[in-house]
C-alpha cells in the first residue's frame, strides 16, 4: 500500500523573516565594503595619489548617508510593516519577489562595472565610491531593525 505524506509548507514566524531581511541587508553592506576596498587597493597600486582615494571614500560615505536617510530607512520600515501584515508567513517572503530580481540585476551590474574598471584609476575610484555609498546606506539603515525592536516580537 502506498501512502502519500501530507504536503509540507514552509511556514515560519514574522521574527524569522525579519532576521533574514536584516541578514541580507547587513551581509550586502559588508560585501560591498570588501569589494570597494579591493577596488581602492587596485587604484592605489596604479596611482598612489591619496587625495583622490580619500575623496572617493568620502564621496561614497556622504552619498551613502544621504541614500540611507532619504531612501533606505523608509524601505526598511516599509518591509517591517509588510512582514508584520503577512497572515501566513513563508520562508521566502522576507522580501518581495521584485526585490530579489532587483538584487540580481544590481549584483550583475556591480560585477560588470568592477570588471570594466580594472586598469583605469578614475573608473576604479568611481566604482569604489559607488560600492561604498551603497554599503554605507545598507549598514546605516539597518539600524531601523534594532530601533523598531524587530526581533523581540
Amino acid at each position: 500500500m502506498i501512502t502519500f505524506a501530507k504536503k509540507q509548507t514552509l511556514t515560519t514566524t514574522h521574527r524569522t523573516l525579519k532576521i533574514l531581511a536584516v541578514l541580507v541587508w547587513v551581509i550586502g553592506g559588508v560585501m560591498l565594503i570588501r569589494k570597494g576596498s579591493e577596488l581602492l587597493i587596485e587604484a592605489y597600486s596604479l596611482n598612489s595619489i591619496m587625495a583622490w582615494i580619500g575623496f572617493s571614500i568620502a564621496l561614497g560615505v556622504i552619498l551613502g548617508s544621504l541614500k540611507s536617510k532619504y531612501l533606505f530607512v523608509k524601505s526598511c520600515r516599509k518591509n517591517l510593516v509588510r512582514i508584520d501584515a503577512l497572515e501566513d508567513p513563508r520562508l521566502w517572503q522576507f522580501y518581495r519577489p521584485k526585490f530579489f530580481l532587483f538584487l540580481t540585476l544590481m549584483i550583475g551590474t556591480g560585477v560588470t562595472l568592477s570588471r570594466m574598471a580594472h586598469g583605469s584609476f578614475p573608473f576604479l575610484l568611481s566604482v569604489a565610491a559607488l560600492d561604498l555609498s551603497i554599503a554605507t546606506a545598507l549598514l546605516s539603515s539597518s539600524v531601523v531593525y534594532w530601533q523598531e525592536k524587530a526581533f523581540s516580537k
